[in-house]
């Protein structure tokens, strides 16, 4: 069938600082945005400073901030709490810190706190509900204690959760706590040992047990998830990407083909976000051995935005390169992507815009 697109819309751009390697995080504290990545400078105003894969930046202003504690190396999730960033990733110092994947952060001063654990693997997600932390990634224990690629730590006391285990068979990309249930996505294949769990499924946010409602079908490998009232929206990779929501029982409300992976995805005000590697979207579901839309497309470089019902909207800033967007939040009003691209409509926009 046919999906119409919705007029176009002006899109307008928020100043903010840029950078000279990839954005991988984005998270809110306040009217502070942090980011992480792959960088090791940010420039703004005019001037070029020195950040280590980590940096933050007053969202109101887009001025670049003090907050500078240097990482040695890549940061790929970033969560906050009313007095703390925490930070994942393939680093293992912070701040002169030895910090193995995962890191504590004060987040006006810049100094790592006393949160100190050991990730046999690789992190990438993060998440926050209430007095824990929730990791997840390609690694097979914490503190030497058994895991299953996911992980959560008491933020009281600090430590390693004994009580919520759950595992998966592999990498966990992507999770979003949301009530009672976090949701992962990811390449795995099950889920606790559970079926009907390939790719995504909701554990209890409390001790891990699969949720027995949540069985969603999902054709391609989980990159990431957002949830809203309306339910919950994926992007997957694989032969041509896909934008997916599902109903909060894992039934398919809609879904979008793009002819490249999606690899961000977030949603607000019953609109949803998605950026990736992709230059079009596909009028109907149907696409080639390579991707490629079979019954005719509609450009999209890198980012689009659905309705609540899939119909494709008039949103549709360019960017260029081919990696393109990385990952995507929608923060008080502001549509703000991270990733390797270099420019926006052909405006400088190198790794990180923010859209009105």
């Amino acid at each position: 069938m046919l999906v119409g697109a919705l007029p176009a819309a002006p899109v307008t751009t928020r100043t903010a600082p840029t950078f000279n390697g990839g954005v991988y995080a984005i998270a809110h504290r306040g009217d502070t945005v942090y980011v992480g990545g792959a960088f090791t400078s940010a420039t703004s105003g005019g001037k070029t400073y020195k950040r280590m894969r980590l940096a933050a930046f007053d969202a109101r202003s887009g001025d670049l901030l003090d907050w500078a504690p240097p990482a040695d190396g890549t940061v790929r999730a970033l969560a906050t709490t009313t007095d703390s960033v925490y930070a994942a990733g393939d680093f293992h110092e912070v701040d002169g810190e030895d910090r193995d994947s995962l890191a504590r952060i004060n987040p006006s001063t810049g100094a790592v706190a006393s949160f100190a654990h050991e990730i046999t693997g690789t992190a990438y997600a993060l998440g926050t509900a209430g007095n824990r932390l929730y990791l997840g990634g390609s690694f097979t224990a914490v503190d030497d204690e058994r895991r299953g690629n996911l992980a959560a730590f008491d933020l009281t006391t600090g430590r390693l959760d004994t009580r919520w285990r759950p595992l998966t068979d592999d990498t966990v990309h992507s999770l979003a706590v949301s009530g009672s249930r976090v949701y992962l996505g990811g390449g795995f294949h099950i889920v606790n040992g559970v079926k009907g769990t390939l790719r995504l499924a909701a554990v209890s946010s409390a001790g891990g047990a699969v949720d027995p409602v949540f069985r969603p079908r999902v054709p391609a490998e989980v990159r990431a998830i957002a949830v809203d009232a309306s339910g919950v929206q994926v992007a997957t990779a694989g032969v041509g990407g896909r934008a997916l929501s599902y109903a909060t029982t894992g039934a398919l409300r809609w879904q979008r083909v793009f002819d490249g992976d999606a690899a961000a995805i977030a949603s607000a005000g019953g609109i949803t976000y998605v950026g990736g590697h992709f230059d079009a979207i596909c009028r109907t579901e149907r696409n080639g051995a390579k991707g490629g839309c079979v019954d005719g497309s509609t450009p999209r470089l890198k980012l689009a935005a659905l309705t609540s019902t899939g119909t494709l909207t008039g949103w549709a800033p360019q960017a260029n390169g081919v990696i393109g967007v990385r990952v995507l939040t929608v923060h008080k009003g502001t549509v703000e992507a991270g990733g390797d691209f270099t420019t926006i409509d052909g405006r400088d926009r190198r790794r990180f815009a923010a859209f009105r």
